[in-house]
Order: structure tokens, then C-alpha cells, then sequence
């Protein structure tokens, strides 16, 4: 019963939230970190895992996202997470080191959390209820990417199975976009 109710109340928590902007995370290190601080950019908000057999191309293009984006707004904020298929088994320290290493690339890396699920993280229940997905609104496998705009509001969901670099277009859009 006690479960029920805080279920009630973080989706109340999360429904009430006016954009993402009104979010606190943790980041990699354990601390709080207020998504306010991203107001006036441009976010891809995504679920990570090292293991996946769309690490490889996901991170490559997000870099190149960035080398080309960054100063524009752009941002990317990774969310560590082990829900499919255990293929985030790693610590956060132990993630970004390989993420460092193998694509020479630092990715904004928060704390590993649940996207799906009784612990679904505030962050990701606000992120489903703004762009269900097809069917179902829970997200289907690790690199799911939503691009939400200067304004915190979600713009786009992508599939896990969407590339990076196919999301330019939107992404030159939104960054365009006045807030």
C-alpha cells in the first residue's frame, strides 16, 4: 500500500513539473544537479549502456554531434542505465572512463537510474508522459533519445535503433528555435 502511494505521488511530482528544467538529477559524482542549469540549450537526454550492440555508433555520432553543435547550445545528457538485457553493469567512474577511452569522448554522465518501472527516475516519467511512444509510452531499449528544446519541453523521441547523425535536422530546428 505504501508503495502505491509513492508511486502516486512521484507521478504526481512528475505531472506537475511545467519542463524538465524543474528536474533534479543526480549526477555521476552522487550530487544534485538542477536541469535549470541547462535552461537555454538545446538537450539530447538519453539512456546509455556500454554493452549494447548500439554503443559503438551512438557515441561516435554523438561526438560529432557536439564537435559540430556545442557552441551552438547543444548539449548530452547521458543516463546510465541496466534494465535491458544487464548491459550496463558498470559503475558510473568505471562508464565514463570507457566511454574517455574507447570513443575519446566525455559525455555529461549522471547517475545510473530505472527509465522504466515501479523506480522509474522523476526525469524519465516526465520525459514519457511529454512523447509516448509508438504503442506503449515505456521506453523499449537502452539509447532511446529525446531532443527537448531551449524551453525544457520535450520535441522529439527517437527510436533506439535511430541514429545520432539522423536527428540533424531536427536538432538544427530546435537549436534555430527562439525561446
Amino acid at each position: 500500500m505504501l508503495s502505491a502511494a509513492r508511486r502516486f505521488i512521484s507521478l504526481s511530482t512528475a505531472s506537475a513539473m511545467a519542463s524538465v528544467h524543474g528536474i533534479t538529477v543526480k549526477n555521476a559524482q552522487g550530487e544534485d544537479t538542477p536541469l535549470s542549469n541547462y535552461q537555454g540549450k538545446v538537450l539530447i537526454i538519453v539512456n546509455v549502456a556500454s554493452q549494447c550492440g548500439l554503443t559503438n555508433s551512438n557515441y561516435n555520432q554523438f561526438k560529432e554531434l557536439l564537435d559540430v553543435y556545442k557552441k551552438d547550445g547543444l548539449e548530452v545528457l547521458a543516463f546510465p542505465c541496466n534494465q535491458f538485457g544487464g548491459q550496463e553493469p558498470s559503475c558510473e567512474i568505471d562508464i565514463a572512463a570507457f566511454v574517455a577511452d574507447k570513443f575519446k569522448f566525455e559525455p555529461t554522465l549522471f547517475q545510473k537510474i530505472d527509465v522504466n518501472g515501479d523506480n522509474t527516475a522523476p526525469l524519465y516519467k516526465f520525459l514519457k508522459q511529454e512523447k509516448g511512444g509508438f504503442l506503449v509510452d515505456a521506453i523499449k531499449w537502452n539509447f532511446t533519445k529525446f531532443l527537448v528544446g531551449r524551453d525544457g519541453h520535450v520535441i522529439k523521441r527517437f527510436s533506439p535503433t535511430t541514429e545520432p547523425k539522423d536527428m540533424k535536422k531536427d536538432i538544427e530546428a530546435a537549436l534555430q528555435a527562439k525561446l
